[in-house]
């Protein structure tokens, strides 16, 4: 099953979105398999980690930041190269367990639209497989 779901991004961030995934996933009835969540955009990434202290998501933006500036010399006349960088160094999908029908994470876990391009209206999908 498919599941497409909407993100309004306001700013560079990471966006937790494991309730929509786990949302999908009860949705699907599924209690064994995998959920694929996907990212259509260019600009954006998912990615999955620590979701119990935020100071983590703050530091990842401005590592990322850090790691993929900005330059004069790039060329992509919409002037967002490094959002492009961050985005390959992202990924663009992540892949979670499904087991009795609950999404299999780390205990510190958690699923992230990570925005590098805002303000953006953004969506993402969910697929769900499995018995």
């Amino acid at each position: 099953m498919l599941f497409e779901y909407n993100l309004s991004a306001q700013r560079e961030d990471f966006y937790n979105i494991t309730f929509q995934v786990r949302e999908a996933v009860v949705k699907s009835g599924i209690t064994s398999g995998i959920a694929v969540v996907f990212n259509p955009h260019t600009t954006a990434g998912i990615t999955i980690n620590e979701n119990a202290d935020p100071d983590v998501c703050n530091d990842l933006v401005h590592g990322l930041n850090k790691a993929f500036p900005d330059r004069p010399e790039f060329r992509h006349g919409e002037g967002n190269s490094a959002a492009h960088l961050k985005t390959s160094a992202v990924g663009s999908s992540a892949t979670t367990i499904i087991e009795n029908g609950k999404l299999v994470l780390g205990t510190w876990q958690g699923i992230y639209f990570t925005e590098f391009d805002p303000p953006r209206n953004r969506k993402f999908y969910v697929k769900v497989m499995g018995e």
